[in-house]
């Protein structure tokens, strides 16, 4: 990190020290000049003002030796042993960074009674499995979890951690990575990893105007969350390959401040993100009662309905069935898309389907570039033709 030093008795004239700061950030408290918050490190007050009153000074970024660092560890997501599919998403994209620079493919599973569950991990390619059974962590608590994860680090040292970004992921890194005060982030799209074991982290961002490329080089471990069908998960082996480890932690380590007192299941309910086809409308939907018209394709082809954005917005459907960056991430086999133009913002939640088919007046749409399959028509002139050739077709 880089700062500015203020040589208090070089400066002549403070005053005109002040008035250089286009962002007001100097300023003279208790007859010294200092500076604040709003600083945006233009440098403008080294150039201009008096010579020598104001240094950028670089400080030198601590080197850590990343060959202290082994090893690709996938956080195993589950609900009462119940491991969440994400897990082996990422399992598969670990066992792609492995590849690259020689190291093992770790997995870190805690919870109460666990060890038949983390018999099926080694299905999937995982060289060894840290287990953390112990009965104070048959809930989750943000207390233990993060200890065991803690203490998995320690003692393991892995280069780099994945974690789903469900509801526990997304409570559990930040805390994780606080405590060695490294890098983490989030939602990536894509990763991929240098020869020098460095991650590469992208993301969007800026609201999704911009691919984010990021890199933490001189922390470890490196963590990142993916969100679920974001990667693809690998086949399951018939054979199983690796081991599995029970790691001892020290029971003062957790305890918790929480209490479960009760747990509600909540009922299962069927989530676009699991849809093998998806009809996904967008603006070009001009009314709520022409769901109808979404619906009746839906029925036809067994697809579920998703929405952008607006619609939600408008309140014309609930906002679990939103597709993108703010909404769920889908990957089915086929996607039909109605009146989308193709924004960022939506494609990143979708541009994995293994079909695309977009149906759009505008030719020059935005969502042409990413489909596979382009009809630039009225969706009012094409799903009625369309549904009627489906209905002749299952009739004959």
């Amino acid at each position: 990190m880089a700062h500015l030093k203020v040589n208090q008795e070089k400066i002549t004239d403070k005053e005109q020290l002040i008035k250089i700061c286009p962002f007001g950030a100097i300023e003279e408290i208790n007859g010294k000049i200092e500076i604040g918050a709003a600083c945006k490190m233009c440098r403008l007050c080294v150039k201009k003002g008096p010579a020598g009153a104001i240094e950028y000074v670089e400080e030198d970024i601590p080197q850590i030796d990343k060959n202290k660092w082994k090893g690709i560890c996938v956080y195993v997501d589950h609900v009462e042993g119940n491991i969440h599919p994400v897990t082996f998403e990422l399992i598969g994209k670990a066992r792609e960074l492995a590849s690259k620079i020689n190291h093992p493919v770790y997995a870190v599973f805690i919870g109460e009674n666990i060890k038949d569950k983390a018999e099926e991990i080694l299905h999937y390619g995982v060289d060894e499995v840290f287990l953390y059974d112990n009965k104070e962590l048959v809930d989750f608590r943000i207390e233990p979890y993060t200890a065991c994860f803690e203490d998995f680090i320690n003692k393991i040292k892995p280069s780099i951690i994945l974690v789903g970004a469900t509801t526990v992921g997304r409570s559990l890194a930040p805390r994780v990575a606080a405590r060695f005060r490294t890098g983490l982030t989030a939602d990536c799209t894509v990763l991929d990893v240098k020869e020098n074991t460095d991650l590469v982290q992208i993301r969007p961002a800026f609201g999704g105007n911009i691919m984010a490329q990021i890199n933490t080089p001189n922390t470890r471990p490196q963590l990142a969350t993916v969100r679920y069908k974001v990667m693809s998960a690998p086949q399951r082996n018939d054979e199983k390959s690796g081991k599995i480890t029970l790691m001892d932690i020290e029971k003062e380590k957790l305890n918790s401040n929480i209490e479960v007192i009760s747990v509600t299941k909540k009922e299962k309910e069927v989530s676009i993100s699991d849809a093998e086809v998806i009809i996904a409308c967008g603006r070009g939907v001009k009314s709520q009662k022409d769901f109808e018209m979404i619906k009746e394709l839906c029925d036809l082809i067994g697809a579920q309905i998703a929405v952008t954005r607006p619609l939600i917005e408008a309140g014309w459907a609930d906002a679990k069935r939103q597709i993108g960056l703010s909404g769920r991430t889908v990957k089915p086999k086929l996607i039909i898309t109605c009146g989308i133009s193709g924004a960022v913002q939506f494609t990143a939640g979708m541009r994995g389907s293994d079909c695309i088919i977009a149906i759009n007046k505008d030719e020059k749409a935005p969502i042409f570039n990413v489909a596979h399959y382009g009809i630039v028509g009225d969706l009012y002139e094409v799903l009625p033709r369309l549904i009627e050739k489906i209905k002749v077709s299952k009739g004959a």
